[in-house]
């Protein structure tokens, strides 16, 4: 199945010890959300936006790598599943149950993601954008 990173997934050492069989394929854009860290472990999430691009990674993963996945994403109550069609292929990805206030996201989560970010080689500008509380 397709899954689209757009925080610590991102980072492919980190994905790689998570999900065994993953494969990163490409970066692509998430249209019309927004990237945003909010809950009590300042993570991050998207929300609907008109006009905003989520850059991510999009991965060929495993069923077991999705069971993998949902329990380290605390599926279904902290995130729950989001599907997208990306030309005609259906793409799942983890968007928060509860939409809390922005939270700045701790130094060492930031570190993975923007490692994250030059592994799947993506514009650090939407990252920064994120970390604005609008």
């Amino acid at each position: 199945m397709l899954y689209f990173a757009y925080g610590s997934n991102l980072n492919h050492f980190q994905m790689k010890r998570r999900c065994k069989d993953s494969i990163f394929l490409k970066k692509i854009n998430l249209k019309d959300f927004r990237l945003t860290f909010r809950s009590k472990y300042r993570a991050a999430d998207i929300e609907p936006k008109k006009n905003s691009i989520v850059p991510g990674g999009l991965f060929e993963i495993s069923k077991s790598d999705e069971k993998k996945l949902d329990l380290y994403e605390d599926f279904p109550i902290l995130y729950k599943k989001f599907y997208f069609e990306y030309y005609g292929k259906k793409v799942m990805t983890y968007t928060m149950v509860k939409k809390t206030p922005f939270k700045f996201p701790t130094e060492r989560y930031l570190n993975v993601v923007k490692r994250g970010y030059k592994d799947c080689k993506l514009d650090l500008k939407y990252l920064k954008k994120g970390l604005i509380s609008l």
